[in-house]
């Protein structure tokens, strides 16, 4: 019988399947993070969008989001019933100008703090030490 800490680790030989490993596992800890704050992750996505660039179209959002513009309609549907943006579309076929509310800044806001949570977990000091190597590389190149 072998125990866990006896069987071999697979060969690392993908970067890409190495990042999406760590992807899905970013997106379940951000996820269970934001769910108190009725977010998932593709919300939050969707607000920041909103807040970087008020008065976009749905196709922008869409582009921006990496999804379908049915997909978006459907989702600012559902912020616009939260109470968390404003979509002032004057008719059907017309440009909107959808925009974060009040209530939306707020909770905007207060998912970056569970957001920061999660870095510090995954990516902070006390994280695994190639996770934090990842991290600091992630925010080299972009931050």
């Amino acid at each position: 019988m072998t125990t866990d800490s006896a069987r071999p680790r697979p060969p690392v030989t993908s970067p890409s399947i190495i990042v999406l490993t760590l992807a899905r596992r970013v997106e379940t800890e951000l996820n269970a993070a934001l769910a108190p704050l009725e977010l998932t992750v593709a919300r939050l996505g969707l607000l920041g969008h909103v807040k970087a660039m008020p008065g976009a179209s749905f196709s922008e959002l869409a582009r921006m989001s990496g999804t379908s513009v049915q997909s978006v309609h459907s989702a600012v549907k559902s912020l616009v019933a939260g109470g968390l943006v404003r979509d002032h579309t004057a008719r059907a076929g017309s440009a909107s100008v959808i925009e974060l509310t009040e209530e939306g800044a707020r909770l905007l806001e207060e998912a970056k703090r569970a957001v920061s949570t999660v870095d510090e977990l995954l990516f902070g000091p006390e994280a695994d030490p190639i996770q934090r190597k990842v991290g600091a590389g992630i925010l080299g190149a972009f931050g």
